[in-house]
């Protein structure tokens, strides 16, 4: 059991296409897989959130859309959490997995960042735990208001200095959280 988990949000075929080209997806990818390498080998459970497009019509489960990258390492211990909204917390089993395990800290990172990082970050807040995005472990697609690289480093400031309610944020890189000791907790 560990107080830890790394979440790892919406890394989907349907986000990764020519048409929805994400920024620094080799490097994200990379960074997501070391993370949790990193997470597994400290006894702390990775968990990938895979969104459920049911209700839209599109990323229906057992597509091909809807299947999560095969350049992700994800080990037989992970779970996969299925959701259907942008906040991975609503109406999900996120929660109680989590409660299960006796997670207190989450340690965020995935696609995309406006969108579903953003709603699940301020939902994790609202919901008293302390958060860790990953800085360079989040990417999202150009936007007709920005770059998607700037849209990340705005969001990166904002969640630097956003008021949590009981719990914590920081937003840290990647090299930074795996120099880290992460030791499961009983």
């Amino acid at each position: 059991m560990g107080s830890k988990a790394l979440i790892v949000i919406d890394m989907q075929h349907i986000s990764f296409t020519p048409r929805t080209v994400r920024f620094d997806t080799v490097g994200v990818i990379a960074r997501i897989n070391a993370l949790s390498h990193y997470f597994r080998k400290a006894g702390n459970p990775v968990l990938f959130i895979q969104h459920d497009g049911t209700k839209e019509g599109a990323c229906l489960p057992c597509t091909e859309e809807w299947k999560l990258l095969p350049e992700l390492d994800i080990a037989p211990a992970d779970q996969i959490v299925p959701k259907t909204a942008n906040d991975a917390f609503y109406r999900s089993d996120l929660m109680p997995i989590l409660s299960e395990r006796g997670v207190k800290e989450l340690v965020i990172t995935g696609c995309a960042t406006d969108f579903c990082v953003d709603a699940t970050v301020q939902s994790a807040l609202v919901h008293d735990y302390a958060v860790t995005v990953v800085q360079d472990g989040h990417t999202t697609a150009d936007r007709p208001h920005g770059r998607a690289e700037q849209l990340i480093a705005h969001y990166n400031w904002v969640w630097q200095n956003m008021i949590p309610t009981q719990g914590c944020i920081r937003v840290l890189p990647a090299s930074e959280i795996l120099t880290t000791e992460l030791t499961a907790k009983p």
